[in-house]
């Protein structure tokens, strides 16, 4: 345990996209330190409350809702959901996304538009709700975006996906500039070539993206999920109180220089 089992007393967060790899390994860190936290996902209650409990997460200290986030009307549900279980939401982490692989010339309209949704629209819209009930209730709140290291250096076949983080960091100074006479801060972590999901599929099967990805990376190996989580609950925790805009970068060096 690198943290205090009470660095996250009194917190109240909310993430989406909580059932994913990376989201399972967040929540449980996160609850490990304390918080309570409202997951969200779109999947049915059911599989989310097995992944959950999968993952050894307490039922007490989780309440889970299922939730298209791309959708004002469901955030607003979500909201309301997450404040009649646990309280006012101290932190949100617009953390949802997807990615599709393919040739840059391969995507069609629709698919760039859908990666787009989720991966922008929707950070868009749980910052948004989450930030004017925190003004309405005259509180200091906290928006933590999931970026990627890629949107500063293009990784080859993920053009939609990078270009929705890099629209991510703005969104998140924006939110961070405009909101900060409130008291409500906005920043975002960038992870590196995290061993969860599509990263790991590919590192496994596919030696030649194997090969790609470990010299693309200085430090020479997949990234932790235990290393994305621990940056979250320095983020969530009053240690990272004074930060607001910032782009936290945990990527082995990925960013460090661009590799073909």
């Amino acid at each position: 345990m690198i943290f205090s089992k009470e660095a996250l007393t009194g917190e109240h967060i909310l993430i989406s996209g909580g059932c994913g790899a990376l989201g399972l390994a967040i929540v449980k860190k996160l609850v490990e330190c304390g918080a309570r936290i409202t997951v969200n996902d779109v999947l049915s209650a059911e599989i989310a409350h097995e992944r959950l409990a999968e993952s050894d997460i307490p039922a007490e200290v989780v309440t889970y809702f299922q939730a298209d986030t791309t959708s004002p009307a469901q955030v607003k549900s979500l909201l309301d959901h997450a404040e009649q279980v646990f309280g006012f939401v101290t932190t949100g982490l617009c953390h949802v996304g997807m990615v599709v692989s393919g040739s840059i010339l391969n995507f069609d309209a629709d698919t760039f538009d859908e990666v787009m949704a989720v991966n922008v629209r929707s950070a868009f819209l749980l910052a948004k709700e989450v930030s004017q009930r925190a003004i309405a209730a005259k509180r200091a709140a906290h928006l933590i975006f999931t970026t990627s290291w890629v949107a500063v250096i293009p990784w080859p076949e993920i053009g939609p996906y990078i270009t929705s983080k890099a629209a991510m960091n703005q969104l998140m100074r924006t939110f961070a500039r405009e909101l900060a006479p409130h008291g409500i801060r906005a920043n975002a972590i960038a992870p590196g070539i995290v061993g969860a999901g599509m990263a790991l599929r590919q590192w496994n099967t596919q030696p030649d993206y194997r090969a790609r990805a470990t010299k693309a990376i200085p430090l020479g190996y997949l990234q932790p999920t235990e290393s994305v989580a621990d940056t979250f609950v320095f983020l969530c925790s009053p240690a990272a109180s004074y930060m607001t805009g910032s782009i936290l970068t945990v990527d082995g060096g990925a960013s460090l220089y661009p590799m073909d």
